[in-house]
């Protein structure tokens, strides 16, 4: 298993960078040509999301990002560390399922939104070290995911 970790500053310009990188290690990973805007532009979603939660908490840790090359799956992680309700998956947070809801609003909302439609496999985690987004898509030669 290749992991590639990533941590910047929590700066709108840095965004940019994540995203060329994930795209080069996705198409490294074997993930098809056709789906690299998508990985492009979630990661861009993702990251720009806690770049947003930093930046409006007053945190000045990095966000980190960690691209993993498994046998059938790439994935990627993007951290913040805004602190939220513990409990596992979506604790305290709106549900992928859920932010579509036309009653719920606001950035974070739209932003996870976007990425529920770019990524199949996406999870969204809360904690009390703050928020994880995992995405995964298939590597070439497979079609779905482990």
């Amino acid at each position: 298993m290749a992991t590639v970790e990533l941590r910047f500053s929590a700066q709108p310009e840095h965004v940019r960078t994540a995203r060329l990188v994930a795209a080069a290690v996705a198409r490294r990973a074997g993930v098809e040509e056709a789906v690299l805007d998508e990985v492009r532009l979630a990661v861009g979603e993702a990251c720009s999301r806690a770049v947003g939660l930093h930046r409006s908490n007053g945190l000045t840790a990095p966000v980190r990002v960690v691209l993993t090359e498994e046998e059938k799956v790439f994935s990627i992680e993007v951290g913040d560390e805004v602190p939220g309700p513990a409990g596992g998956p979506s604790a305290g947070m709106p549900g992928i399922e859920a932010v579509l809801d036309p009653d719920i609003e606001g950035e974070d909302e739209m932003g996870l939104a976007v990425i529920s439609g770019l990524v199949d496999d996406v999870e969204v985690i809360s904690g009390e070290t703050g928020g994880t987004i995992r995405m995964r898509w298939p590597v070439s030669g497979t079609s779905e995911l482990a």
